[in-house]
């Protein structure tokens, strides 16, 4: 079985700031239809890395190819119109609006000159029925009444409401309690069903093992390993998270 065309392919991306030196010849790849967990402990480069895909903090050198093609991910907008979508831990949600209206804010639609109220419902409502959610009932309620798991699946549906084709969850289980972090888990893993790739980082190995296909390892801004997860345990990763096996993979992953 030959092996999957990359959807976000790194060569040797680097990322400085000022003399610190934050990616250091970083290799990454994520496929369509899996999940791949992007771990490191805190200072490692998940988030410059994280934010040079989403055209936040654009890379200094190296090369990233999208779906086989070299791309500049300059600006926000750039990785938006490719397909990538960002879900940051805080969410971006506004409590004061419903869930309509929080996922689509800054895109509604418009029907001559004012708001499309029923469409965006039925898209929303569609998009829910979609990643089988079942925790959300009323897509009118106001997102400061929805549980910390709630909302974070609202901001998972927001992510894929315009066919994305790569979702990056920032730490999407984070202060959840376990019922609520089994929904999101699930969630993430429709997700990745659907064809869409997932990239999820987390500090939590235990939820990356339930949910993940791969997983990637940042020390020190240095891509120490990529790993299949059913072929990996706890103790082979958390080596790698602490540096303990570092040496070994002499920052050349491939």
């Amino acid at each position: 079985m030959s092996e999957k065309k990359p959807i976000i392919e790194l060569k040797g991306v680097i990322k400085s700031f000022g003399p610190v030196e934050v990616l250091k010849g970083v290799n990454f790849r994520v496929n369509p239809g899996e999940v791949t967990a992007l771990l490191g402990d805190n200072g490692a480069g998940k988030s410059t890395l994280i934010k040079g895909l989403a055209g936040v903090q654009p890379y200094d050198d190296g090369e990233v190819l999208f779906d086989g093609q070299k791309v500049n991910l300059h600006t926000p907008n750039h990785a938006t119109a490719l397909g990538i979508e960002v879900v940051y831990q805080d969410l971006a949600l506004c409590e004061n609006l419903d869930i309509v209206q929080n996922m689509f804010l800054g895109r509604e639609e418009m029907l001559t000159g004012t708001l499309n109220e029923p469409e965006m419902e039925l898209q929303a409502t569609k998009v829910l029925k979609s990643l089988s959610v079942k925790t959300v009932q009323q897509v009118r309620q106001k997102v400061a009444s929805l549980s910390g798991g709630q909302r974070q699946t609202v901001a998972i549906a927001r992510s894929v409401l315009r066919d994305s084709k790569v979702v990056i969850l920032d730490e999407p289980t984070a202060a959840l309690g376990v019922a609520q972090t089994e929904q999101v888990l699930n969630l993430v893993r429709r997700l990745a069903d659907s064809g869409v790739a997932v990239v999820m980082i987390s500090h939590n190995v235990s939820d990356v093992f339930k949910v993940s296909d791969n997983i990637s390892v940042l020390y020190l801004g240095t891509m120490v390993a990529h790993l299949k997860t059913k072929e990996t345990n706890h103790e082979e990763v958390i080596s790698y998270i602490t540096g303990a096996m570092s040496q070994l993979a002499d920052g050349k992953v491939n």
